[in-house]
């Protein structure tokens, strides 16, 4: 029988987002904004949708929202097409840690965000990708990804 529940990843600290995950049992579900859908590739127009998904309580921080990933550019941090990522809302990320990023007050991007001496560096954790360079001003931090929520496969 297929697995139909959704897996539930939480991020643990200290660890390199691709090996940072444990998997973590549906209890004491708390519902958080799933705030539309987030680029994981090409940066796509930023959606507002109304709509909430059931997460576990203890993936839920201070300020937390869900986004929907569209595309395959953090396959190596194992975030795949079709995951609901689940976001702690800052302005600020530290060198290398995987963001939710506003470019030019348009479009929303998930991407490894690297500082460099001319601005920065939107890496994508996908080696077919190459990544995307910007001026400080041009980005702002959104959040910072605390955990997957992945829906089962659905059989044919």
């Amino acid at each position: 029988m297929p697995h139909t529940a959704p897996h539930y990843l939480h991020r643990l600290p200290n660890l390199p987002l691709g090996d940072a995950w444990e998997e973590i049992t549906a209890s004491d579900m708390v519902e958080v904004a799933l705030l539309g859908k987030v680029a994981a590739g090409l940066p796509i127009e930023a959606c507002p949708d109304q709509a909430s998904v059931l997460i576990p309580s203890r993936m839920v921080r201070r300020n937390t929202y869900a986004l929907k990933v569209c595309g395959d550019s953090m396959i190596d941090c194992n975030i795949f097409d079709g995951d609901v990522i689940i976001i702690e809302r800052q302005e600020s990320a530290e060198n290398g840690e995987t963001a939710v990023v506003l470019i030019n007050d348009q479009e929303v991007t998930l991407k490894k965000l690297y500082i460099e001496k001319s601005g920065v560096r939107l890496q994508p954790a996908n080696e077919t990708m190459a990544p995307i360079y910007l001026k400080n001003d041009d980005i702002q931090v959104l959040g910072l990804v605390m955990g997957v929520v992945r829906q089962p496969v659905q059989a044919a």
